[in-house]
């Protein structure tokens, strides 16, 4: 499959909350997707914390795939890097290198803008992803000795309330 790869405008904020819809059902975590259109539109495009392209088919016209990518900042290299949150394709359109070409897309950004680094996560149980990720094509490193932390909703606001108690003072 051919495609192009296209940076998302504001006109695409429904299509951008479809894939993550759509990815959300994927890794089983739809309940999870509480963000909404106009959060979209004000993070990606107002505030512009993140990144988003699309991969289009260039026989159908149609978006087939996306990855929504951020910068973060290394100080072990002292250099920026990219953080790719999310990376999907279409079902039907897996294997046909579609990811591939959204995932090489992003490491170019980085290289034109001499970062140091792309990392990414995928979820534990998704062994094609893996596979993809560590086999040929892409020869990315499993960080197998670091552990992922969140804080969300009521426990962030729970941890950062006494700081933000002290500050109004």
């Amino acid at each position: 499959m051919a495609v192009i790869i296209r940076d998302a405008v504001r006109a695409d904020v429904p299509l951008i909350h479809e894939f993550i819809r759509a990815l959300a059902v994927f890794e089983k975590l739809e309940h999870a997707h509480i963000g909404t259109e106009a959060d979209l539109e004000a993070t990606l495009f107002d505030n512009q914390f993140a990144h988003v392209v699309f991969a289009r088919d260039t026989e159908t016209n149609e978006d087939v795939g996306f990855a929504l990518y951020y910068l973060t900042y290394s100080t072990f290299l002292s250099r920026p890097g990219i953080h790719l949150e999310d990376l999907f394709v279409k079902e039907e359109c897996r294997g046909k290198g579609v990811g591939l070409a959204l995932l090489k897309h992003v490491a170019a950004v980085a290289v034109a803008r001499g970062f140091g680094r792309l990392e990414w996560a995928a979820l534990d149980w998704n062994t094609p992803a893996i596979n993809f990720y560590t086999g040929k094509s892409v020869r990315a490193s499993e960080m197998t000795e670091w552990k992922l932390f969140r804080l969300t909703g009521d426990e962030l606001a729970q941890f950062a309330a006494p700081r933000l108690a002290a500050e109004t003072n």
